[in-house]
């Protein structure tokens, strides 16, 4: 693998609700009452190896979450599988964004964040309150109402939609994201208790409580900003964090993980990842890129990806 390997030692200042994990089991048993309803419909390409589908399946509250499916073309045997999540901002993008995961073997389901652009999944749940206008800062005066409380269900019936495929091994199923993705990724490390593997990197939605100080650019400027026009509503806030800070999911993970981060990140800044890091219980390492931000190792990376992918899920070749 390339880059920085070391070992880290980074302490959380981030606590822990008491009824964290009765939050999400009542969270996940409220999402698994409505049927997951997986359907698959063939998407027309120009691509000869590889297949794209149409995926759509039941999230929190039974909204319709959307998503692609590309596998290797003509494989006949169960796929190792990976979910992957993207960017703060970001869905799943055109039918044809990131082919590098079916071209290695995989089954790879990209998935929607409700409400975010460049997807097709509409967030229309009412919010609870005012926000200071973004995603991040949606229904903060309460874990019920806050918007990842829908987005994380979302992501776990996702891992459940492409296990529920017959050409999908669901022994073998992984997931994957950067930024805002490697959070959701994190956290589906912790709320996923059976993942073959987790690759994380440059996560967002960690270190929550600092978060704000850390970091003045967007997105975490948005909490700075709700602080700011909210004085006497930030311990709310931040005791609603608690329960989506992935330093809490971390330490529930049994995944084999992958993080990196670049040490000069100045959106998820390392002293959010590290704790994180830290934190996970699993096996777990760690690729440090000293004079990088956001970007981390970038394409060197992916390289780092696909080999840790391999070792865990053993695709086709």
């Amino acid at each position: 693998m390339r880059g920085e390997f070391t070992v880290v030692d980074e302490p959380t200042t981030q606590t822990e609700p008491d009824d964290f994990d009765a939050f999400w089991a009542e969270t996940l048993a409220e999402t698994r009452e409505h049927p997951l309803g997986v359907t698959i419909e063939p998407h027309p390409t120009l691509l000869t190896v590889i297949d794209v589908y149409e995926v759509t399946f039941a999230g929190f509250g039974g909204a319709q979450i959307h998503a692609w499916l590309r596998v290797p073309h003509g494989a006949t045997e169960p796929l190792p599988g990976l979910v992957q999540f993207f960017g703060y901002g970001n869905g799943r993008g055109h039918a044809l964004r990131d082919l590098r995961w079916a071209a290695a073997g995989y089954a790879h389901l990209v998935v929607d964040a409700r409400g975010q652009g460049h997807g097709d999944t509409d967030d229309d749940h009412p919010d609870g309150g005012p926000s200071a206008g973004g995603f991040l800062t949606r229904g903060l005066r309460s874990p019920h109402e806050y918007y990842y409380r829908r987005v994380y269900a979302d992501a776990v019936r996702a891992v459940e939609a492409l296990r529920s495929l017959p050409r999908v091994d669901p022994a073998r199923v992984g997931v994957v994201g950067a930024s805002q993705g490697g959070g959701i990724a994190l956290a589906m490390a912790g709320l996923v208790p059976d993942l073959a593997v987790a690759i994380i990197q440059a996560p967002f939605l960690s270190e929550l409580d600092r978060a704000a100080d850390l970091s003045d650019e967007a997105p975490y400027a948005l909490l700075t900003q709700y602080f700011a026009d909210r004085r006497l509503d930030t311990a709310t806030a931040l005791d609603t964090l608690r329960y989506f800070d992935g330093v809490n999911h971390a330490k529930r993970a049994n995944a084999p993980a992958l993080l990196s981060t670049g040490l000069r990140d100045g959106v998820t800044p390392p002293a959010s990842v590290l704790p994180a890091f830290t934190a996970y219980a699993g096996e777990k390492r760690i690729v440090l890129w000293p004079y990088n931000g956001h970007e981390a190792g970038g394409d060197l990376d992916e390289e780092n990806a696909l080999e840790f992918a391999a070792t865990h899920l053993a695709p086709i070749r």
